[in-house]
């Protein structure tokens, strides 16, 4: 059984969605948990539910484009825990406007959230992770980074999640020597506010483009996250690992 007893959790975006059920799941398997949210209500909603199952952790409010926030926040948790064993980049925002509709600004956003977000918590948390001489960091990507988009997000939110897929097998060769992993989970089509308000008729014919014939959970993606910051992956690296029903498989 996985176990994270005596591990420290950081998840960004942990206040709902895919975060939030990830950073529960580090809960109960005995993490404690460090919540970077910028949403302030959900990033204590999730504490709320943490500490309601018995668990630990602590909600620090975080705007992951901005080092200084993050700076400030890898900081709160390193003096109250000492450490941090596993990193989840999973803060991100979505974007689907056609590339001829898009303005400067929205593309310095969609980077600044989805890439350099990655970029500035990895700065912060990868030096101490070097000197305990291990460390798990899981990115959550998409498939968007793959195929360039579609239904999936457009020109901008594809380039940023492709950035995330080639800056985590640029950070697993230089973790390896030091005994950090750095894995990423590419999301297919999963229930969440990006599906809710898809047209039927558009829900139909991309489920029946999937082999399996339903969209992901929440639930799907963390059960990979959580693998892959567990011992049980302790000789995968650098792995970009489709949660997608078998969509984009080869």
């Amino acid at each position: 059984m996985i176990s994270f007893s005596n591990k420290v959790a950081l998840i960004t975006g942990g206040g709902r969605g895919i975060g939030r059920v990830t950073a529960l799941l580090f809960s109960q398997l005995g993490a404690s948990v460090v919540i970077l949210e910028l949403l302030e209500r959900e990033g204590k909603e999730t504490l709320k539910q943490i500490e309601s199952n018995g668990g630990r952790g602590i909600f620090i409010k975080t705007d992951v484009s901005n080092i200084e926030s993050v700076r400030k926040a890898i900081a709160i948790t390193l003096e109250k825990y000492g450490k941090i064993d596993i990193l989840v980049n999973n803060a991100g925002i979505v974007y689907t406007k056609p590339f001829v509709e898009c303005t400067p600004e929205e593309w310095e956003r969609v980077i600044a959230v989805n890439l350099m977000g990655v970029f500035n918590t990895c700065l912060e948390v990868f030096p101490h992770m070097i000197k305990q001489k291990s460390g798990k960091i899981v990115n959550v990507a998409s498939i968007a980074g793959k195929r360039g988009g579609g239904i999936f997000g457009n020109a901008i939110y594809s380039a940023s999640k492709g950035g995330v897929i080639a800056f985590t097998k640029a950070l697993a060769r230089e973790g390896g020597p030091h005994g950090i992993n750095v894995n990423a989970v590419c999301p297919g089509p999963t229930e969440t506010k990006m599906l809710s308000g898809l047209p039927n008729d558009k829900r139909k014919a991309l489920i029946e483009n999937i082999p399996l014939r339903q969209f992901g959970k929440p639930e799907n993606v963390a059960h990979a996250i959580i693998f892959l910051s567990s011992e049980m992956a302790n000789h995968i690296t650098g792995e970009i690992m489709d949660v997608d029903g078998g969509l984009t498989m080869d």
